[in-house]
Parts: structure tokens; sequence; C-alpha cells
């Protein structure tokens, strides 16, 4: 990994002249905004705090505020053709329950509503793979089946994950009120140098650290790749994608991760070595997207040493 923007594809619809970003100071954020200037689309950053730096980035606008302000979003939204919205509290522990689920839905719901009033009709909305239910239980839960895809079960009892449940309905909603088209990017723990260099240790000495995020994860600039193409891939209402590495950040077989600490989920597929156990045809199909950074793990024999720390015990960083 390095933090060099990604190289992003051709687009297969008009490049946006200009893309409004919100949450662009944060990790996802600030690779999209690099890739997108450098790409030839102008970006408008919307930020909670003005870190200093964006305009070095590539951002020629910088909008400051809550993405949930309908007079500043209006503001922000001055000669945009695209969104892309990321602006988020990104786990449940980064405020009161009501704080995480309320804000988040409520900035959704205004980036959509003011983009489809000023005309609007691209728009890329971070969702995410904690949606599945299962990374933010207060307990030990399980998939139904694997690999999950976009149909899977949800199991949600935390304020992030319905957050992004509602999230998700209301992007629905706004491609029907605006006929907008929006497509809901289901991200995994998203991965730079390092967040990769705190989490594979975790990952080696206890896989169980990883088995409610299914050990998946996504680099960051596939994360900007993605949301790319979610604004220039020819499509059109509402689309829910999961997009992630093809692997896991875990060195052990999946077979053997899923027999351990998923025993009863349905295997509707076979997952060879470090295979991801996600289906992520979908995306391929709709975006044409594929991850291109990939973690080159070498393969340790099952089962792990007995681990010196538990899931419990290792704080996890934000998944984007």
């Amino acid at each position: 990994m390095s933090p060099v923007s990604p190289e992003l594809p051709t687009p297969q619809f008009p490049t946006p002249r200009r893309v409004l970003v919100t949450g662009a100071a944060g990790l996802v954020g600030r690779v999209v905004t690099r890739a997108f200037a450098e790409h030839g689309a102008a970006v408008t950053a919307l930020v909670y705090e003005d870190p200093g730096d964006l305009a070095a980035i590539g951002a020629d606008r910088v909008a400051v505020g809550d993405a949930g302000d309908p007079d500043l979003v209006r503001e922000a939204l001055a000669d945009v053709d695209a969104v892309v919205h990321l602006a988020a509290l990104p786990t449940p522990l980064h405020g009161a329950a009501l704080e995480v689920f309320g804000g988040n839905t409520r900035a959704t719901f205004n980036v959509l509503e003011e983009a489809g009033r000023s005309g609007v009709r691209r728009a890329a909305v971070a969702s995410s793979l904690s949606i599945l239910g299962l990374p933010w239980a207060s307990r030990t839960l399980h998939p139904t089946y694997v690999p999950i895809d976009e149909d899977a079960p949800l199991q949600l009892e935390d304020p992030y994950g319905l957050s992004k449940q509602v999230d998700e309905a209301t992007s629905e909603m706004m491609a029907r009120r605006h006929g907008m088209d929006v497509v809901a990017l289901r991200f995994p723990f998203v991965s730079d140098d390092a967040r990769a260099a705190h989490r594979l240790p975790l990952l080696a000495d206890d896989p169980a650290v990883g088995a409610p995020e299914l050990w998946a994860y996504l680099d960051v600039r596939d994360a900007a790749q993605a949301a790319w193409l979610a604004i220039t891939v020819p499509l059109q209402g509402f689309h829910t994608v999961f997009v992630a590495a093809p692997d896991t950040m875990a060195p052990y077989p999946t077979a053997d991760l899923l027999a351990a600490y998923h025993p009863d989920a349905e295997v509707r597929a076979p997952m060879p070595g470090r295979a991801a156990p996600l289906d992520l045809r979908a995306a391929e199909r709709l975006l044409g997207f594929e991850a291109r950074h990939v973690l080159d793990l070498e393969p340790r024999p099952w089962p792990p040493p007995q681990p010196t720390a538990t899931a419990q015990d290792v704080p996890t960083p934000p998944p984007s």
C-alpha cells in the first residue's frame, strides 16, 4: 500500500464537471478528493472541521459545517453534477446512540434531498458491511449463509448499522423522488498502510478479532475507484453493492475460519484459500469494479497459535 492516488478507469459516462464530496477530510474522503481532482473533476469538499490542507489534495472549494444543515449543503451544491456522500460518525462508539443514528440519517437525507432539488442526478453513498449487524453486536452473531450477498438477512442491534439501513432506504426513496441514480457502496474495513500495520498482526494472532467483519477489507484506493465508478458508469435507479478485496486480511484458509467461528452458516459456494466470504459479483456486473490492491500474505497453518489478545481486549479502529 502507499498514499498515492489510485489510477481511476476512464469513465463510460461523461466525467462530472464538479463533484461534492462530503466527509472529504476522512480516510476515504481524502483519497477520493485527490483522485477525482487528478482525473479532471473539480471537487467541492464539505467537512465538519477544515483541516487546512484540502486545497493541497485537490479541493478548489471547501464548505465547513454539518452535512445535516440544509443551507450549508444547498450552497455547497453550486454547479455540482454528482455527489459522493461519505460524511458520518463511523462507528457506534463515536457518540451517544441517538447522536450516531440521528446525525448519520439526517445528513444522508439532507444531502440527497438538496442534491435532488438542485438537479443532481448521480450520487454515491457510503454504506457499510456493518449493516449486517455482526460487527457491533453486543453478542456473537453469525451470517445465515456464505458467501454473503446483498440479499443476506440483517441482524441489527446497534445504532450505526441501523443508520446504514436507513441510509440505504433513504437513497432508494430519493432515486424515486428525484429521478436520481444512486449507488450505496457497502464498504468493509477500509485500510491504508497504518491501519493494515495495526490490523494484520491482530488477525494473525487471534482470527476471532476479525470474525464479526468476516475478515474482509478494502484498500482505500480501491474505495476511491468504487466511488468513481458509482458516479460515472451508466446505470439507472438505486443499487446496493458490496465492494471489497477478493481475499481476507487473515493468513489462514477461509474454510477453516468459517468452520471455527461461523460453523452454522450455510456454505453456498467454494471459497478456496483466503477468498473473502462475500459475493462480489454484483459490484462487478453493475460497476465493473474489481479491487486492484490486495494483500500478499504468507499462508499460515491452521489452527493459529494460542491468542495473546481477544476481540474484547483490542480496540477496533473505525471501518472507514
